[in-house]
């Protein structure tokens, strides 16, 4: 058992600290004047609605899916309210040529994947230039003017764009992946009473083995649909309560599980 729980912590990534601004810029990408303007859009964000918004840049991903970096980062920042879950990150690595936007569960029907991925698509061409600090300046005010709309236009908004990402790239094929991850190892045995014998072994063990079980599950599908050029994050997933937040924000201890939308340049 000490193993098992040595070798989950051992498989996590190394993440910057988490520090007092809401600028956290650890690949040193972004130039003074921009994270000044930036910090200051932040604080006034989260003074205005109650919710934290992060950007992060990294000068590596450990060999990490930025989808599974970045999903894993809010948990351990706990970004968002505990009860609300809404805290957001837009993750920059610039040595990988990897950017996300990743949305804790309570904004996920605010900006969801589809929304997430127009967000990517938009700063792709600033990183292609090398003009890092314009392009997350403009995907930072992209999701805040998403978030500060009223709950109605901002429904409209999301609505179009998971619409319109539907029916331009189909259905992603990780998320089918994952779905059929579910189907054989969760469903399929509690139909055919396996999961009597499954759980028969009970305890802690079996917890683990299924969070383990879940968490691959999910792994896979992100890396098929967000690990190339651009796709769809894992929406969902599995909670967790988060860690504490850390830094001068109020709240914290938000949690996320893989929604939003990862790209490359």
């Amino acid at each position: 058992m000490a193993l098992c729980w040595a070798s989950l912590a051992a498989a996590q990534p190394v993440f910057p600290e988490r520090g007092t601004s809401p600028v956290v810029d650890g690949a040193d990408i972004i130039d003074p004047a921009t994270e000044a303007r930036l910090t200051q859009q932040l604080d006034d964000f989260e003074e205005r609605n109650q919710r934290q918004f992060v950007v992060a840049t990294v000068p590596t991903l450990d060999g990490y899916d930025i989808a599974d970096y970045g999903y894993q980062l809010g948990r351990e920042w706990g970004l968002g309210d505990a009860e609300n879950n809404d805290g957001i990150i837009l993750l920059v690595a610039p040595n990988e040529r990897k950017m996300r936007v990743e949305v804790g569960y309570g904004l996920e029907a605010i900006i969801p994947d589809g929304l997430a991925y127009e967000y990517v698509e938009g700063m792709k061409p600033y990183f292609r230039d090398g003009n890092y600090s314009a392009g997350i300046e403009w995907g930072a005010d992209q999701i805040i003017q998403q978030l500060e709309l009223p709950p109605e236009e901002a429904a409209q908004v999301a609505q179009q764009a998971t619409q319109q990402r539907a029916s331009g790239g189909g259905f992603p094929i990780g998320t089918l992946i994952w779905l059929g991850f579910i189907f054989f190892f969760f469903i399929l045995p509690m139909i055919g009473g396996g999961k009597r014998k499954r759980y028969r072994r009970g305890g802690v063990g079996g917890v683990v083995g299924d969070i383990m079980l879940w968490e691959a599950g999910k792994a896979i599908a992100r890396g098929i649909d967000g690990g190339g050029g651009g796709g769809w994050g894992g929406g969902g997933g599995f909670g967790g309560g988060g860690f504490g937040g850390g830094g001068g924000f109020s709240g914290g201890g938000g949690s996320f599980g893989g929604g939003g939308a990862s790209g490359g340049w």
